[in-house]
Formats: structure tokens, C-alpha cells, sequence
């Protein structure tokens, strides 16, 4: 998820969902420990490949995070441990109640996103890792009148 989120910067998430699949296959199925073993020439070689976003910097990014994201899991024994606690151990219900409402970043994400960065990683400011939040089930925004938020 991160990868993705990572190569979504400046993009619409259309384009990257319509690549999802090439991405899968470029990343090893996003298997972290894969991804982080990539050689150069592998790297090199997406940089060619028109199936994905041909990103130099973002495509480096992949390796290098998930280098960090491995180092996260052996200290904290699995990124979930290590995540959680940034919006308190439990996922962070918001209330809006229009779409002009919902922020694209947030104090979390903006902690977050500063930790990682501080570890080694790119590609995450705090609008990337409050995409990421949401995603991941950490953040629920959906509206108050969306049947998916569990205050409806």
C-alpha cells in the first residue's frame, strides 16, 4: 500500500489503480523483503517498463522503503505495532458531514510522516501518509450519512 501511495504523488489514484496490477508484478507482489533486495538493474529496468509510472526518484523510493519498512518490523516486531499508536491504538472516527470537510492531512499524519522520513523514507509527507491512513483503516472518513461509518 505504501508503494502505491508512494507513486500516487502529484497523480490522480485512476492512473494508479489502472496500473495496479503491472505494479504487483514489477514489485514481487509487493513482498517487502523482495522489494528490498531489488538490485539496480532491476530498478533500471522499470524505469523502461510502460506498464507503471517511470519515476526515477519514486521507483528508487520503493526500495528504500522497503528497506526502512523491514527495519520498522524488526524493531516494533510488525509495522502495525509501530503505526497504531499514531492515532492511539485504535482507528480514528471523524464526523464530517460534507466532502469540503475532510482534510488532507492531519497532526497524526504530520507526526507520522516525520518519523518515517526520519528513519529513511521518501515519498511520504503527511498528505501521502494521511492517504495511506485512510486506506489502511486508521483514519475513517466517511461522511456521517455514509452507511461505512460506523456512526451512521
Amino acid at each position: 500500500l505504501l508503494i502505491l501511495e508512494g507513486f500516487q504523488a502529484g497523480l490522480s489514484w485512476a492512473i494508479i489503480l489502472k496500473k495496479r496490477k503491472a505494479f504487483r508484478q514489477a514489485f514481487h507482489q509487493f513482498d517487502p523483503q523482495k522489494v528490498a533486495q531489488m538490485t539496480n538493474e532491476e530498478l533500471k529496468a522499470l524505469e523502461k517498463n510502460r506498464e507503471i509510472i517511470r519515476n526515477k526518484k519514486k521507483i528508487a523510493a520503493a526500495r528504500q522503503n522497503a528497506q526502512v519498512f523491514l527495519r520498522i518490523q524488526k524493531e516494533f516486531g510488525s509495522f502495525n505495532a509501530y503505526v497504531w499508536p499514531f492515532v492511539g491504538g485504535k482507528p480514528k472516527v471523524n464526523h464530517w458531514k460534507q466532502w469540503s470537510d475532510v482534510p488532507c492531512l492531519s497532526e497524526e499524519s504530520q507526526t507520522l510522516s516525520h518519523d518515517l522520513k526520519k528513519r529513511g523514507m521518501t515519498f511520504v509527507g503527511p498528505k501521502i501518509i494521511y492517504s495511506y491512513l485512510q486506506a489502511a483503516g486508521l483514519i475513517n472518513d466517511h461522511l456521517v450519512s455514509c452507511p461505512k461509518n460506523p456512526l451512521f
